[in-house]
């Protein structure tokens, strides 16, 4: 007789639940967020802005591995890539993996340069290498 009441009291405590039982999926929903989604999406965002700012003369790699110069931007989403001396190949923006080095922009030849700009070049031309170079002391001494 004490025994039935025992279990009678136990199997009542059963119901229940709410959002304690989506926490969990929330959670894990948040963590594949931050951790996967967010970086995908800064990456493509960092990839857009690369191609909308490829020009004439820049150094490219496309997805399949080949390297070349950039000699045309066509409009819309093509641009002609030269592989090899001579040797030119129409592709498309998307294509293109990663820009490896930038071409300087082209002054115009019927502009002359400001005063101010002379001053910044100078003192550019001070400056310490950058990168591994600089880390290393390597490049030019000054006299």
């Amino acid at each position: 007789m004490l025994i039935s009441p025992a279990y009678a009291q136990a199997a009542g405590g059963g119901g229940g639940g709410g959002i304690e039982a989506f926490l969990p999926l929330i959670l894990i929903f948040v963590i594949f967020y931050f951790l996967l989604i967010r970086p995908q999406q800064k990456k493509m965002k960092e990839h857009k802005l690369m191609l909308e700012a490829v020009r004439r003369g820049d150094k490219v790699v496309t997805g399949g591995g080949i390297v070349g110069t950039v000699t045309k931007v066509n409009e819309g989403d093509e641009v002609v890539v030269e592989i090899a001396e001579g040797i030119k190949v129409k592709v498309r923006k998307s294509t293109l993996a990663s820009v490896e080095s930038k071409s300087e922009p082209q002054a115009d030849s019927g502009k002359t340069a400001d005063k101010g700009d002379a001053a910044n070049d100078e003192g550019a031309a001070k400056k310490k290498p950058g990168g591994l170079r600089g880390l290393l002391g390597g490049g030019k001494k000054d006299s």
